[in-house]
């Protein structure tokens, strides 16, 4: 859907990656977006923090209804751990909660130094992570972080996360710079704060940044000061085609006859193996459908006449 060189006509459907600057909320990039697309049809595939930067996932028009299947996972971040306080949103936006000397600066300073591998093997694989009192998670119908701004004592109930893997990638006596690799749901600052309970000291998580969601990469991303009002429907700003972000389903391409049965809800003729298939039109994404009793593709999501 996306043409580097120019040569094809801007599209007004499809993915576009951002990379969020620091200090605005994900809404906010949303806002830019819809500016950008003189359309409301902005959806975005997981949130960051505000005081996070990096790769933000956003469907812009009729795709905005594939954000289901996109694959979001696993995601990788960028973050410097300071070491010495915690906070109580866990980041450095916060006010101090409990200060702590910081470890030993030789355990920092070496990637392989074995007592700070031994503290994050605790926190690989599955973990009962605490979410930070300042989160988006649920309380008795309110925003975790509504209830702590008014001064409330949030107590939150740990969740299961998957981290895959800890980078080294550099430290010193009172910092830590690591690449995390882990599923959706994780919070790298409660990360930062438990890893500084696991080395007897208190941590918090002074800089986020995240690299790669899914198959989407950070190096792809457009900064935020190109998306000018209209930028994309004018093709300034081109929009990629959601089709490698759909994940291991099948493709099948479709001819005028079996578009007209898509138009109308009807299942098309199946050629390729598999329980799901992106259906697509001259390599355009036009519709998600399941296999059928049948063994035809019955379409679950069609984007065909829908307007942008």
């Amino acid at each position: 859907m996306q043409d580097t060189h120019g040569t094809a006509p801007a599209l007004t459907a499809g993915l576009l990656y951002v990379d969020k600057p620091a200090g605005m909320s994900s809404h906010d990039v949303v806002g830019v977006v819809r500016r950008a697309a003189r359309s409301k049809r902005v959806g975005h595939a997981g949130t960051l923090d505000p005081f996070a930067t990096g790769l933000l996932v956003l469907a812009v028009g009729p795709c905005t209804r594939l954000l289901p299947y996109i694959v979001g996972e696993p995601k990788i971040y960028e973050a410097e751990i300071r070491f010495g306080n915690e906070t109580d949103t866990d980041d450095a936006t916060g006010s101090p909660t409990r200060t702590a000397d910081p470890p030993p600066s030789e355990l920092l300073a070496q990637p392989d130094h074995p007592q700070r591998l031994a503290a994050e093997a605790l926190l690989t694989g599955r973990v009962a992570q605490v979410p930070p009192s300042y989160s988006a998670k649920h309380v008795d119908g309110q925003r975790a972080y509504d209830l702590a701004r008014k001064g409330r004592d949030v107590q939150l109930p740990p969740v299961d996360i998957r981290v895959d893997q800890w980078q080294w990638l550099a430290g010193d006596g009172q910092r830590l710079h690591t690449r995390i690799t882990c599923g959706g749901g994780t919070y790298i600052r409660a990360l930062a704060r438990d890893l500084g309970r696991a080395l007897g000291s208190a941590a918090h998580c002074a800089t986020l940044r995240r690299i790669a969601s899914g198959p989407a990469h950070v190096e792809h991303a457009v900064p935020l000061s190109l998306l000018t009002p209209g930028s994309i429907v004018e093709g300034q700003v081109l929009l990629q085609s959601p089709l490698m972000s759909l994940g291991a389903i099948a493709h099948e391409s479709l001819d005028d006859d079996q578009l007209v049965d898509l138009r109308h809800g009807r299942a098309v003729r199946a050629t390729q193996d598999g329980p799901r298939a992106a259906l697509l039109r001259d390599d355009i994404v036009v519709a998600i459908a399941e296999r059928a009793p049948s063994g035809r593709w019955q379409p679950r999501v069609v984007l065909v006449g829908d307007a942008a």
